[in-house]
């Protein structure tokens, strides 16, 4: 046991005396004493410097070179990387408030504890999805050939799972054929793949405003100028789209039909005729984000059902429904179009995804799926009226009373900055959406997202009131 104790210090230690030379050599490189391109003294001299052993300072060379930090050249020694900026999304456009930064909501969102409340989030909670349905699709799955479970799938998707989203849209109005489908990991990898094929750096996109607030990164990402059109209970305020679209003759518009994020607002049929009416007008594709489809009881006006997917690119996924663990998403387009996209997809990740694909067919097929969503949109319909009223209560006021969906747009009592309230809620552990967060024109400040399934615990309410009483002003 003595050797034993002796060996895990001596190795303690050893792992100790490598970190001290990586982080020597990182200062150095930070200090600007080594610039990118500079050689690194010798293995030998280092040693005798730090007075470590030779080897000690080999591995931590070595371990510098596997992070890239430093460039390994046989014969000549060891030099320091020349290595580019990194392109910081954050710092695209103009400078933000942290609280209403874009990605603020997802950073706090995605990496809250289980114990932390998340109104702001953008899901269901674990409780609500179809638990019991995965687990017989990955039993299921588990018997599947070993080509389900190995192999690569083809780039367009998996046919049947292809057939089965051609016909759920048919349910919408939309015509498709299953060869006008093409999967995706995500609905954001929908999107980020549409954003590369459509377009340039420097294409000028419309989005509503507010809008789902990843429409924002996604859009930086790709370098495109981005323009807000004000969004109203029906849709885009139409006199203000037809303005700047003539003014700025946009390549792309992107939108919620179904269910607005973050509004829960509806499209209605008129607003959408004007829009595809623009659209031939002034050359305009679209992209209609419908990933809350099946949280609707009515089908809403759909825009690739108005244009039969001519200038407009359906897409959707099943991470709001189904699971997000399962990252499986759709893009429903004109054939030439898919071919192209189809080529994109190789390019960027080869193969589909076909063990999710296959899980999402075998929850879609089962019966218990529809029964499931039938579940969902009442307690959603539930939670709406509740957390309405109690909202109310603190003087929050609704900006619409929502058909279907989980949001709840709300404007906060005169004079309360949601960025305050969302900041002072955070050390209560609970985490919000303010305004600002999916506001171009960062003229939401006043307004907060609610999801009505994440805002059903008491502690939410209690906290408002108290930050609400004194705190966010």
């Amino acid at each position: 046991m003595v050797a034993v104790a002796i060996q895990m210090n001596e190795n303690a230690a050893g792992h100790t005396r490598v970190a001290m030379v990586m982080d020597t050599i990182r200062q150095r490189v930070a200090g600007r004493s080594l610039t990118p391109g500079a050689k690194l003294p010798s293995v030998r001299a280092l040693a005798g410097t730090l007075k470590v052993s030779i080897s000690t300072v080999v591995d931590a060379y070595e371990r510098l070179v596997a992070e890239g930090a430093i460039l390994s050249r046989p014969g000549s020694g060891f030099y320091v990387a020349n290595q580019a900026a990194p392109f910081a999304l954050a710092e695209v456009g103009p400078k933000l408030d942290r609280a209403i930064d874009p990605f603020w909501v997802s950073r706090q969102s995605l990496e809250a504890g289980d114990a932390d409340l998340k109104p702001g989030c953008g899901w269901l909670p674990p409780s609500w999805l179809p638990e019991e349905g995965v687990r017989r699709a990955l039993r299921t799955l588990s018997r599947a050939g070993g080509s389900a479970l190995t192999d690569y799938g083809s780039p367009l998707g998996l046919p049947l799972l292809r057939q089965l989203i051609a016909r759920r849209m048919a349910e919408r109005g939309i015509e498709a054929s299953p060869d006008q489908v093409m999967l995706t990991e995500s609905g954001t990898q929908a999107i980020d793949l549409l954003c590369r094929f459509l377009l340039e750096p420097g294409d000028t996109v419309l989005v509503d405003d507010p809008c789902y607030f990843n429409f924002h990164a996604l859009l930086r990402a790709h370098r495109a100028k981005i323009i807000g059109v004000p969004y109203t209970p029906s849709g885009p305020d139409i006199e203000a789209f037809a303005r700047t679209v003539a003014e700025h003759r946009p390549r792309l518009y992107i939108t919620n039909s179904g269910i607005h994020n973050p509004t829960g607002a509806t499209l209605s049929p008129v607003v959408a005729h004007r829009i595809l009416k623009l659209a031939d007008q002034f050359d305009l594709t679209i992209i209609e984000d419908d990933i809350f489809a099946d949280l609707e009881h009515t089908a809403a006006p759909r825009l690739a059902a108005f244009d039969g997917l001519d200038r407009v690119i359906h897409i959707g996924s099943f991470s709001k429904t189904l699971s997000a663990s399962a990252r499986c998403g759709f893009v429903a387009a004109k054939p030439q179009w898919i071919d192209g996209l189809t080529d994109l997809k190789i390019a960027t990740s080869f193969g589909g995804g076909r063990m999710t694909a296959e899980l999402v067919l075998n929850v879609l097929g089962d019966g218990g799926y529809r029964k499931h969503l039938e579940v969902v949109r009442h307690r959603l319909s539930v939670a709406m009226r509740e957390v309405s009223a109690k909202l109310k209560n603190l003087g929050v006021t609704p900006w619409l009373e929502p058909q279907a969906g989980m949001f709840l747009w709300c404007q906060l009592p005169d004079g309360v900055d949601a960025a305050n309230v969302a900041r002072a809620a955070l050390e209560k552990r609970i985490v919000m959406a303010p305004g600002n967060a999916f506001s171009l024109s960062q003229s939401a400040t006043s307004f907060m997202r609610f999801n009505v399934s994440q805002t059903l615990d008491p502690r939410i309410f209690e906290v408002l009131r108290e930050v609400l009483a004194g705190r966010a002003n």
